[in-house]
C-alpha cells in the first residue's frame, strides 16, 4: 500500500469548559522555573511566554483512502517542513516501510537534524504508526512487541495533590518556583514547598521535582542536598541538555536520589551520548519531540542494554506513549501531565479515543493503530499563516 498524502492539519476539537463544581488547577498559577524565569518580567507559569507554541498534527493518507494520525511539537515552524519538504519525499513510498521511510528523512536532514525538524518527524513517524495499524487491523503496542504488562503505572505532574490524590494516584512530581538569582530566600521557599508536599503525600509515597534545564551543576547539587531530606525519587531534567559534563559531575556526587532528564534531547545520537557517559539513571524521551515512536524505540534499546529505565515524558497523556510503556519492560511508568482543573475529570481534555487515567493507571486502546476517534471534520488543513505573532511586556 503506497501512500497518497502527507499533510500538516489542524484538530478543530471543541474546548471544554470546566464546571460550576470546579476551581482553577495549578498549571493556571503555579510559578515554575523555567530558563527564560531568569528575567521576572515574563511570566512564570505556562501560557504566553517565549519558546511556548502549540502542537500541530500530520495526517497520512493511502491509496485506499485510510489515514493515519500523529501529532507533534514546534507546530509553527514545523509544518512548513512537512509540507514542503517532507511530503514530496515520501508520497508515492510504501506506507508499511517504516525504517526506510524515517532513514530517508533522517538522512535528508542531516545538516538540521535535532529541534525543529525532529519534532517535525515526530508527528510523521507517529502517523506512519497509525496508519500502519489502522491497514493491518491491529493496536500499535502489539506491532512494536505486544503487550508487556496489563496496564501503564502512572505519575501524576501537578501541585494539586490532594486532588491527585483522590483521583487515585500514588507517584506525584511536583513544580520548582525556585528561580536562581532569588538566592537563599528563594532556596527556602523551595524546601518549604517540597516540605509541605511530602506532608501531604505521606513518607511512603514517591515524590519528585522538575527545574526544567534552569540550573547549573553546582546549584543542582546544593539544592539536591538541601532537598536530601525529603527522600526525592528522582531529580528531573536541573540541566539543559547540552551540558553533558555538568550532568556526569551531577550523577557522580548525587548518590541518594537518581537524576532523571532526556524530555528536551532530540534524537537517539543525542541520547546515544548521554547513556554512553553514564550521565543519567532514568531517561525521558517525549515521543512528539524526540523523532516519534521509531526513534524512541531505538532509544530504549540504547537505555534497556545499559541498565538504564526510560519513561517517556507526558507518556501518559498521549496515545504513543500508553502504547509504549504498554509494549516495553524497562518502562514501568508513565507521567500523566495533570492539566484539567481541579474537580474536573481528567479526560475533558483528551483527544476521542484516548483513555484516561483510572486510580493512577491507564490501559491503551486495542483499536487499530493508536485508537484515536477523532471525527472527520475536525481535521482541518494547517494554516500557515494563521499564527498570531506573541506580544510579550519589556520590563
Amino acid at each position: 500500500m503506497k501512500i497518497k498524502n502527507v499533510r500538516c492539519v489542524h484538530i478543530n476539537a471543541p474546548v471544554v469548559k470546566p464546571g460550576p463544581d470546579t476551581r482553577p488547577g495549578w498549571n493556571t498559577h503555579a510559578p515554575r522555573s523555567q530558563p527564560i524565569a531568569r528575567y521576572p518580567y515574563f511570566k512564570r507559569v505556562d501560557g504566553n511566554k517565549p519558546g511556548s507554541t502549540s502542537k500541530a498534527w500530520v495526517q497520512i493518507t493511502a491509496e485506499d483512502g485510510t489515514y493515519g494520525l500523529g501529532s507533534f511539537a514546534h507546530g509553527p515552524m514545523g509544518a512548513a517542513l512537512i509540507d514542503n519538504f517532507i511530503a514530496p519525499l515520501i508520497e508515492g513510498r510504501d506506507a508499511l516501510a517504516t525504517e526506510l521511510l524515517n532513514d530517508l528523512i533522517w538522512r535528508s536532514q542531516e545538516s538540521y537534524q535535532g529541534g525543529i525538524a525532529t519534532a517535525a518527524q515526530s508527528g510523521v513517524d507517529l502517523a506512519l504508526w497509525d496508519l500502519k495499524g489502522k491497514l493491518l487491523g491491529r493496536p500499535v503496542y502489539e506491532l512494536i512487541g505486544g503487550p508487556s504488562r496489563n496496564s501503564v503505572e502512572l505519575y501524576a505532574t501537578g501541585d494539586d495533590l490532594e486532588w491527585m490524590m483522590e483521583l487515585g494516584f500514588k507517584r506525584f512530581k511536583i513544580s520548582c518556583p525556585f528561580f536562581y538569582e532569588e538566592g537563599s530566600e528563594g532556596l527556602s521557599k523551595l524546601e518549604e514547598h517540597v516540605a509541605r508536599s511530602r506532608e501531604i503525600v505521606g513518607d511512603e509515597a514517591e515524590l519528585m521535582l522538575n527545574p526544567v534545564m534552569s540550573f547549573n551543576a553546582d546549584l543542582a547539587l546544593r539544592v539536591a542536598e538541601r532537598l536530601r531530606p525529603y527522600r526525592l525519587r528522582w531529580f528531573e531534567e536541573p540541566l539543559p541538555p547540552w551540558d553533558l559534563e555538568g550532568l556526569q559531575d551531577l550523577k557522580r556526587a548525587m548518590t541518594w536520589t537518581a537524576l532523571a532528564t532526556g524530555e528536551h534531547h532530540y534524537g537517539r545520537k543525542q541520547f546515544r551520548q548521554l547513556v554512553a557517559a553514564r550521565a543519567v539513571d532514568i531517561i525521558q524521551p517525549d515521543i512528539e519531540w524526540a523523532g516519534g515512536l521509531s526513534e524512541t524505540l531505538k532509544i530504549y534499546t540504547y537505555a534497556e542494554a545499559a541498565g538504564i529505565e526510560t519513561i517517556a515524558h507526558m507518556g501518559g497523556n498521549r496515545p504513543w506513549g500508553q502504547h509504549f510503556a504498554c509494549a516495553m519492560p524497562e518502562s514501568s511508568l508513565a507521567e500523566w501531565f495533570l492539566d484539567t482543573d481541579v474537580g474536573q475529570p481528567v479526560g475533558d481534555r483528551l483527544m476521542p479515543g484516548v483513555p484516561a487515567a483510572i486510580n493512577g493507571k491507564v490501559v491503551p486502546s486495542d483499536a487499530p493503530g493508536f485508537g484515536l476517534e477523532i471525527p472527520e471534520e475536525w481535521i482541518v488543513p494547517w494554516n500557515h499563516g494563521g499564527q498570531k505573532r506573541a506580544v510579550y511586556d519589556a520590563p
